[in-house]
């Protein structure tokens, strides 16, 4: 097997796993935010000396913490005359729609940086006012003295014909810096949503390629690719080109990884819990994981197709305070990876990971299996100063903490659950993360979901994730029918164009044309309605429209004419990283010999004696009562004193309430 490894930069931690004939091996290092390239060589190098000749599939938070920080590249944006201000009027959405003063993040192209050009097309693509070649001329001259570092072309009404487009790209080509067409960014209509995606491409791309070719020019010999927002891979070079696609890159490798492993254990129905040292991700997976093109980052709708995770601001890292009327708070500020909590010996501000130390769910001998000790007193003193702030002894202060903590996680489960109409009680919840395991028993309890699951490595898993992703591309083109037009000759005439450029895509990428895998969908809606819901093609997807229609807004209407808005395309194909867990023989057992301490810790308003055990020492079939704590490299679980666990074939550990 060639040697392959998975990278994932976070807000705290920058976690590593390779896979090779001699099976997994994982490193962990703190993330460097000055310079992520730092800690994803320190990671690699930990892990494999020599990089030639391996594959290293990344997963970036550089685009996501550009947007989040406004630190892209200086951006021009062309449009048609008249329309330069749509990136600033935006839409009728109002994300705060009962605060009378609502702050409104400035676009990331200023008014100076906006160039109108006369030309017209109408809904259809024909041309109402042809672009002149003087035009062209007198706009690019325009675009190269405002000293813009990359360019953005999005023109009403491209996505039906991009003959503008391509001829102001074309002579755009002369200016030297990296180009972003809306035709070929996202060929759909909203013109809104459209010009954000597009501008946000413009402004991510020599972010990331500086960033990837910094990477490249130091893993000289290795291959290198990048995680989608999607859930695939794909090629550097082609990150450079697609920036967008990047946003949500390490979050959806966690959902790929979560997933994947459930699959293999016989589940369908699964909620993952990815909690790190900044935030938590959740997603639901009903048969698959699911995507959305409907995505706000910093301000910014990206309108295309990423895993549907839903974030909040809760992770170890997470800053508890009082705010103005006195109430206890936590995050979304953070720590982050420096000064990090007060418990890594520089921090100095009390966090959700030196509550959970205080109240005995850490061993502070075996973080990092024992590679970092923790600052148990400057954690309690810590602890003690904000509990007098509080009024409130030392251990109600750091349970209040958890339980804020909690019930933000909470929130986010219901949103992408009951709020969307699914029973959580009906799924599994998968826990990973470095924090992960600490909460993922007490949010079943609250959420009555009967099981939860704790993959091995669960502070790795977003970078297993990405070991394990195929190539993926998607493609989608608006074209607004009736359902009852959309015949067989031109659903196929539909699709053939997108079909072709996701092969050559693949093609481009080393996949093999025998494994390249096509799946269609249509983007449909009730005639009248401003939304759409993304539904498989096939003979019965008019049918197929309402049953999800019901299952997502309580209602269906089969009299009411139905329209197809956009047809889509996932093209994947397999990269070559599959890897297999060998299932050991399940025996009985009660796991005396992976004990490896006992630690006080508070339960129920008292404390009590827990043992403390080393996962690496578990077997299959050993079982666990609460309370306990599990320890390894990447995480620590707490198994609560209402809970059970047991190690399955596959080292995985599942918990159940009693």
């Amino acid at each position: 097997m060639a040697k392959k490894i998975g990278v994932d930069t976070a807000g705290t931690f920058t976690d590593c796993i390779c896979v090779d004939d001699h099976g997994l091996s994982v490193a962990k290092v703190l993330s460097t935010p000055d310079n992520p390239a730092r800690a994803v060589l320190q990671g690699l190098r930990q892990l494999c000396p020599d990089l030639t000749g391996v594959n290293i599939v990344h997963g970036s938070t550089v685009a996501t913490n550009a947007l989040l920080e406004r630190k892209g590249a200086r951006t021009a944006l062309i449009t048609t005359q008249g329309f330069e201000d749509v990136l600033e009027i935006g839409c009728q959405t109002r994300p705060d729609l009962y605060d009378p003063f609502p702050t409104k993040l400035p676009p990331l192209v200023p008014a100076r940086l906006r160039f109108g050009v006369p030309e017209r097309l109408d809904y259809d693509g024909a041309v109402i006012d042809a672009l002149s070649d003087a035009d062209i001329d007198a706009v690019l001259d325009r675009v190269q003295r405002s000293r813009a570092q990359s360019l953005a072309i999005c023109l009403l009404h491209a996505y039906a014909n991009p003959v503008h487009e391509e001829r102001l790209g074309q002579a755009a080509a002369r200016l030297g810096i990296p180009l972003s067409l809306s035709a070929h960014v996202l060929p759909e209509f909203r013109e809104y949503e459209r010009c954000s995606t597009t501008v946000v491409n413009a402004y991510l791309r020599p972010v990331m390629q500086h960033y990837l070719e910094l990477l490249a020019d130091e893993l000289s010999g290795a291959h290198l690719s990048v995680m989608r927002s999607n859930g695939g891979i794909m090629s550097a070079e082609r990150a450079h080109a697609e920036s967008v696609h990047t946003v949500l890159s390490g979050p959806a490798g966690g959902v790929v990884g979560a997933f994947h492993i459930a699959r293999e254990l016989g589940y369908r129905r699964a909620i993952t819990f990815d909690m790190g040292g900044t935030s938590t991700d959740v997603s639901l997976c009903d048969e698959q994981p699911r995507t959305t093109t409907e995505t706000t980052v910093a301000g910014c709708p990206v309108k295309v197709p990423v895993i549907d995770i839903h974030t909040v601001g809760a992770g170890g890292g997470s800053l508890a305070y009082l705010d103005r009327g006195g109430a206890l708070r936590v995050g979304p500020q953070s720590a982050g990876a420096d000064p990090g909590p007060a418990c890594y010996g520089k921090g100095q501000h009390l966090t959700v990971t030196d509550a959970n130390l205080y109240l005995g769910r850490l061993h502070p001998d075996w973080f990092l299996g024992g590679q970092m000790k923790l600052d148990v007193a400057r954690a309690r003193a810590t602890v003690e100063r904000f509990a007098r702030q509080l009024q409130r002894s030392p251990e109600e202060t750091c349970e209040g903490i958890l339980e804020v903590a909690n019930v933000n996680m909470e929130g986010a489960i219901r949103v992408i659950s009951v709020e969307r109409g699914y029973d959580p009680r009906e799924f599994l919840l998968i826990s990973f993360g470095g924090a992960g395991g600490l909460h993922a028993a007490d949010l079943a309890r609250r959420l009555s979901m009967p099981e939860v699951l704790v993959p091995a490595h669960p502070g790795i898993l977003s970078a297993f994730g990405m070991l394990i992703s195929d190539y993926v591309q998607e493609y989608a083109q608006t074209v607004r029918l009736p359902a009852a037009d959309f015949t067989p000759d031109r659903a196929e005439a539909a699709f053939h164009g997108l079909e072709a450029r996701g092969r050559q895509a693949m093609l481009d990428e080393g996949v093999a044309p025998d494994d390249i895998h096509i799946d269609r969908f249509v983007d449909m809606c009730y005639v009248g309605q401003s939304f759409e819901l993304v539904v498989p093609f096939g003979p019965a997807f008019v049918d197929d429209f309402h049953r999800r229609h019901e299952l997502r807004y309580g209602y269906e209407d089969s009299a009411r004419p139905t329209q197809v808005v956009n047809v889509r395309v996932r093209v994947t194909g397999p990269s070559g990283s599959a890897y297999e867990v060998v299932e050991e023989p399940v025996l009985r057992g009660d796991a005396t010999d992976a004990k490896v301490d006992t630690l006080a810790t508070y339960v129920d308003g008292r404390w009590q004696d827990a043992p403390v055990y080393d996962r690496q020492r578990l077997r299959p079939g050993d079982r666990l009562a609460g309370p306990a704590l599990v320890a390894e490299y990447s995480a620590t679980t707490v198994i609560p004193a209402d809970f059970g666990a047991r190690v399955d074939g596959r080292h995985n550990l599942i918990l159940r309430a009693i």
